[in-house]
């Protein structure tokens, strides 16, 4: 018999079974504070974000979600595509700004904040929020505290184009 205990397969990352110790991760390195805030062309997935978020702590009992889509019909009439536009550098840097306070202001573990800078169509997902708290009602809370200070303090505008002609739309909580 050997002395020497042979390691049973354990989770590297808590609470994540697809990671096993001395073996690589997929999902290592998406957790916590990298990439928590980004404005970016592309679409995002909800659940990666999600996954991401709870990377950070297994004491979350609450997640909760805001995403924002575009929709085919503002203000009494049609919209057939929205463009997004951003003051580069600021527009993130006032993201990351309303996640640091969030975070000091609430009772809440960590937020993500995802923001698409590109020209969306009816359906197409525009803005996430996720935050995770031990208990929901600060989730509940603060998710709907960012999305109401992003849409006063972050400058990214939208423009509706519609069969009348484009339309800047002004900032609304």
């Amino acid at each position: 018999m050997s002395d020497v205990a042979t390691p049973s397969p354990q989770p590297s990352t808590p609470g994540h079974s697809l990671c096993l110790r001395h073996s690589p991760c997929p999902l290592k390195g998406r957790g916590g504070n990298r990439d928590a805030v980004r404005i970016q062309s592309e679409d995002f997935s909800l659940q990666d974000e999600v996954a991401a978020l709870r990377q950070s702590s297994q004491r979350m009992g609450g997640i909760v979600t805001f995403l924002g889509c575009a929709r085919d019909f503002s203000e009494g009439r049609d919209v057939f595509s929205i463009e997004f536009e951003q003051y580069a550098g600021m527009a993130e840097a006032a993201m990351q700004s309303l996640r640091d306070e969030a975070l000091k202001t609430f009772d809440i573990m960590d937020v993500r904040i995802v923001h698409r800078v590109t020209t969306v169509h009816a359906g197409e997902q525009i803005v996430l929020i996720v935050v995770g708290a031990e208990h929901r009602k600060p989730a509940f809370e603060a998710c709907e505290w960012i999305i109401d200070a992003l849409k006063q303090r972050v400058p990214i505008w939208k423009k509706e184009v519609t069969p009348d002609g484009d339309a800047w739309v002004t900032q609304h909580p």
